[in-house]
């Protein structure tokens, strides 16, 4: 027991100098560890006092160079419960399995995360430390069974994803600290360099936390991989590590040898050692084979990735994580290339084909002719060569593998894989941990099927390359080198190699950061003459399509497949795109795989219309063939539509193919070259009817502001509480009051200080189907508000009236009239809705105050003529005569019928929607219905006073639950909604509850826009108004019907 009254004396002398921190009794303890242990191969290591601290703990111990366990001291005097440490402590629970918290007196012992034991040796009495000697000896008992901890077998796949992402995230949260450090350290300038290296090469936009991500999980997955090669289970470090790796796999390899050898950072070893402990405790293989046999997938690989990015960052996954293409989707496109390649090409082996041919290629052993070209030379290579351009984890590239493997037959299998099939099979990827996958994934695969590699085993033709860009030459330190490699094989590929089929899963993502001039000159072909207003063309995967069409044109003939965002088919501004891939293509087939969640698609029986994959975006499966020569002007485009449940989908796909679909052959006319089945004759009917937009002279989208919560309010006085918090505050005190998220290009809280300073006007607006809020009105952009709109304004905020409709209807086709100013979204979460005001006003400056009809006169002359009445343009009560008014209330009650939905609604998805010319025996009937909707949606009708709702129980009338399905029950077609315990609204009638105005249905968007408020009398008389103009829009819209 001496040698813990030592310790304790040495802290205590320490201790009462009051000099003394948290580093000043490291040695006291690491000496009295290593008393205690007292075994030769165990070392207990004080780590140095870091240059910038960047989160690993204090002491290691580890028997032998492997780590055993891990100790973080604080501070004497501060508790080790204080919400200072809790960040860094449950960081170290979760990613160390044997760790000990201690402050030099008490020491808390975890296991898994999980707390064992609190031991107090000493305490402070009258400024002194003092021994608590009664628990020495469970003190020295605890440190020699923590030194002595016997490492478990993992045979848990959740268990090993949860303590690989523990580690991961700690390494994620080093690197990240030691890049955005201030510090300019040898080490810290390295990992800057590598970051540097791969925005330069690969992700132009990457931010130090991604990167940090990036290399955390692939560092996790490469430690992964190694493990599952090994053979010798006893032993595993990563210095092992990067023998172990395949020489398919040269990045990776490359990468290990960084981590293996002395130029790594000290800093990450000990995690990546730690790492190796668990796997050292994990057969992969045995553990594989169970989670494929438990789980029933047939790719425990990427599933067991799935899990893992579950447990390391779920939201990791919908963003730019693993989406599983379906095994049956896979297949059908990879069976479709072969059937192509067979028929259309006359290839009998299909995509198994040896065939080669001759190209020629820049010699760049060689200089340049007269003319200054690169002297080239010929080389032999095979036709069918394969690329997937977005290959993430590999998944088409193997569904190839096991396709060409299910009939071959008459040779040797591992020479056709060395000398017919890798050199045919391409991929590029973006993302590394995705990479590594994708040649594990193929690797694995490959010895299943049983390929013996000879000892030249050729790489994979799989690179980590931005499939967008061309080649960036790269020079630096090692891992520049290993990137540059990887670039210039990608870049060999982009450049000399005949690809014939592109396949794949493109990625989703609207708002791109792929931008570069090489990609941007492509897509502009999609671009050409549209006169559109905002083209939507940079989603990702139309570049993909686009890069896709490039090869194949490059290539002179060829395949083009990929289950892609099925919105270029009948998307408006994708005409030009639709154009260009007829002229480009002898053959387009389109299945359409619907499931847009946005939409609310549902089959045309009426039954659930489901996503094969689980997003909210329909898609399809499109196969484009290229011929040599060009049969016709424009491609023969076929197309199926495919609705039903995922099962119902996959199924079907599982047992077709392309000529067994019973396809419908389009006719793709100008201008907008649909690739979508449309009634012809429906098509000339509605397109000889009048569009808003040709109807209405000015019109604009309604006014966003990128940040609610600072400028939209439910009354005036929280308007002005807070612009007084604007006012009183520095911006970062406004942004934790307000709870705002971090500035952006438009809205940072300094321009909005400054706007305000201006002044402003406190407006009723628009903001959804019957709720009114207001704003702090300046009509400044980048204020405030983002974009106040102030062209439509200046008109709207005056006396007038105007019609709301989205430019198309994704969802439940809807239009609304309001004669207030209206936000961006007032119909829809997911699309920006347009206002088109009825009366334009003069600019202050003008001679006039009059205001005119913002009507297009040629179309307002041929409604006359078609009528027979004169125009005017204020209203007077005459029916010889028809005004501006009555325009909008035909327009409103046509858009409010719903035979006129149904008939049209393929059109009504595309574009602004058109109305018929009206004709003089309806025309004034629709416009009385269509103005007694108008009142009822403005709230004028005196009929909503009539009381329709009541409350039941006593209390306030706090909406404290969340209103879901829970929190409301129907009896007799009447709904009784529970607003807290003792509240409850009663007898709505289901018919409102359930009614849409677009994508919201009212009744029940402006109680749940308010939980957590206490309702009014006012608030439940306008409740009471919405629920009566619902059921009254229902009555009307049936009448509209019999009239329309």
């Amino acid at each position: 027991m001496q040698k813990l009254h030592n310790y304790i004396e040495n802290i205590n002398r320490l201790f009462v100098t009051g000099n003394a921190r948290e580093h000043s009794y490291r040695g006291d303890l690491q000496d009295l560890l290593n008393k205690i242990i007292d075994d030769k191969d165990i070392v207990v290591t004080n780590e140095p006092a870091r240059i910038v601290n960047v989160g690993a703990p204090d002491y290691s111990i580890t028997k032998k160079d492997i780590p055993i366990g891990y100790i973080e001291a604080k501070d004497i005097n501060k508790p080790l419960n204080s919400k200072d440490y809790t960040e860094q402590f449950d960081r170290y629970k979760n990613a160390l399995d044997n760790l000990i918290i201690t402050d030099y007196m008490d020491f808390w012992f975890y296991k898994s995360g999980e707390l064992t034991n609190k031991i107090k040796i000493a305490k402070i009495e009258d400024n002194k430390i003092v021994a608590v000697e009664e628990n020495f000896l469970l003190f020295i008992n605890n440190i020699k069974s923590f030194t002595t901890q016997i490492s478990q077998t993992i045979t848990s796949p959740s268990k090993l994803a949860k303590m690989m992402a523990g580690k991961a995230r700690l390494l994620q949260n080093v690197i990240e600290r030691a890049i955005i450090s201030e510090d300019e350290s040898d080490a810290n300038n390295s990992l800057r360099e590598q970051l540097e290296v791969f925005k330069a090469t690969l992700i132009h936009d990457i931010t130090p936390e991604s990167f940090a991500d990036i290399y955390a999980q692939t560092i996790a997955y490469g430690m992964f991989a190694a493990r599952l090669h090994d053979d010798t289970m006893n032993t595993f470090s990563r210095q092992e590590a990067v023998f172990l790796i395949p020489k398919s796999n040269p990045f990776l390899r490359g990468l290990f040898n960084y981590v293996s050898g002395a130029e790594c950072d000290d800093r990450i070893i000990w995690i990546i050692d730690s790492l190796a402990e668990i796997f050292l405790a994990t057969d992969i293989k045995k553990l594989l084979d169970g989670f494929s046999q438990k789980s029933g997938m047939n790719d425990p690989i990427i599933h067991f990735y799935e899990t893992f990015l579950s447990e390391y960052n779920p939201a990791l996954r919908k963003s730019r994580g693993v989406w599983y293409t379906p095994q049956a989707v896979v297949n059908f496109i990879v069976r479709a290339c072969d059937e192509v390649l067979k028929d259309e090409f006359d290839l009998s082996d299909g995509l198994s084909d040896e065939t080669k041919i001759k190209i020629k290629v820049d010699d760049i052993n060689s200089g340049y002719t007269k003319s200054g070209q690169k002297i080239k030379k010929e080389l032999e290579v095979h036709k069918v060569q394969i690329l997937d351009p977005a290959t993430g984890t590999g998944t088409f590239l193997a569904e190839t593998i096991k396709f060409i493997k299910k009939d071959f037959w008459g040779g040797s299998w591992s020479s056709y894989v060395e000398e017919h099939l890798i050199p045919r099979l391409n991929g590029f990827e973006l993302l590394m941990a995705s990479y590594a996958m994708a040649h594990l994934k193929l690797d694995l695969l490959l010895l299943e099927t049983g390929y013996k590699p000879s000892k030249e085993q050729k790489r994979f033709n799989i690179f980590l390359t931005n499939s967008l860009e061309e080649h960036h030459e790269q020079s630096g330190n090692l891992f520049a080198s290993y990137l540059a490699n990887e670039s210039k094989e990608a870049d060999r590929v982009k450049k000399d190699v005949p690809v014939m089929v592109v396949m794949g899963n493109p990625p989703y993502a609207v708002s791109s950061s792929n931008k570069n001039e090489w990609i941007q000159n492509l897509i502009a072909d999609y671009k050409k003459n549209l006169n559109e207003r905002k083209i939507n063309l940079d989603d990702d995967y139309i570049k993909f399509i686009r890069y896709g069409q490039h090869y194949i044109e490059k290539n002179g003939e060829g395949i083009l497949a990929y289950i892609s965002n099925n919105s270029f088919i009948d998307g408006i501004t994708h005409r030009q795109m639709r154009k260009s891939l007829l002229e480009c293509f002898d053959k387009i087939y389109i299945l359409d795989l619907h499931g847009n969640a946005k939409k609310k698609e549902v089959s045309p029986d009426g039954s659930k219309d489901e996503n094969v994959f689980d997003i909210m975006q329909g898609v399809s499966i499109n196969i484009f063939i290229k011929k040599k020569q060009k049969s016709k002007k424009l491609a023969d485009v076929y197309h199926y539509d495919l609705y039903g449940k995922r099962d119902f989908k996959y199924e079907f796909l599982s047992e077709n193919n392309l000529k067994s679909v019973n396809w419908n052959k389009l006719v793709c006319s100008e201008p907008n070259f649909y690739f979508i089945s449309l009634n012809l004759e429906i098509d000339k009917d509605y397109k000889e009817g009048i569009s808003l937009t040709e109807l209405f002279h000015i019109y604009s989208t309604g006014f966003e502001t990128q940040r609610d919560k600072a400028s939209i309010f439910f009354s005036t006085e929280e308007l002005e509480n807070t612009i007084n918090i604007f006012q009183a505050n520095e911006s970062e005190q406004i942004r934790t009051i307000l709870k705002l998220e971090e500035d952006g290009r438009d809205w940072k809280i300094e321009y909005a200080k400054k706007d305000i300073e201006k002044g402003f006007i406190a407006t009723k607006i628009q903001f959804k189907p019957f709720d009114f809020r207001y704003i702090p009105y300046t009509g400044n952009s980048k204020g405030i508000m983002a974009y106040p709109r102030q062209e439509i304004a200046k008109h709207i905020l005056r006396e007038n009236i105007a019609l709301i409709s989205p430019r198309f209807f994704k969802e439940d086709p809807s239009i609304f009239a309001s004669k207030l100013f209206t936000a961006h979204k007032v119909l829809s979460a997911y699309d920006k809705n347009f206002i088109f005001p009825l009366y334009l006003y003069p600019d202050e400056n003008s001679l006039t105050n009059e205001r005119t009809p913002n009507l297009n006169l040629e179309i307002v002359k041929e409604i006359e003529e078609k009528l027979g009445l004169k125009f005017v343009n204020e209203k007077i009560e005459d029916f010889t005569t028809f005004a501006p008014i009555d325009i909008l209330d035909y327009i409103y009650a046509v858009l409010h019928s719903p035979n006129y939905r149904e008939k049209y609604k393929e059109f009504l998805k595309i574009d602004f929607p058109r109305v018929p010319y009206p004709k003089p025996e309806t025309f004034w009937q629709l416009v009385s219905l269509g103005g007694k909707l108008r009142s009822l949606h403005l709230l004028e009708d005196t009929s909503l006073d009539e009381r329709i709702i009541d409350i039941k129980g006593e209390g306030e009338l706090l909406i404290k639950n969340s209103l879901n399905k829970k929190d409301f029950s129907v009896e007799d077609e009447k709904v009784e909604l529970r607003l807290n315990d003792e509240v409850s609204v009663v007898n709505i009638p289901l018919v409102a509850w359930e009614f849409y105005i677009g994508g919201y249905q009212p009744a029940q968007k402006w109680l749940k826009d308010r939980v957590g408020r206490v309702l009014n009398r006012a608030d439940m008389k306008h409740y009471n108004r919405i629920i009566n103009a619902l059921c009254k829009t229902d009555l009307i819209m049936k009448k509209i019907d019999e009239v329309l």
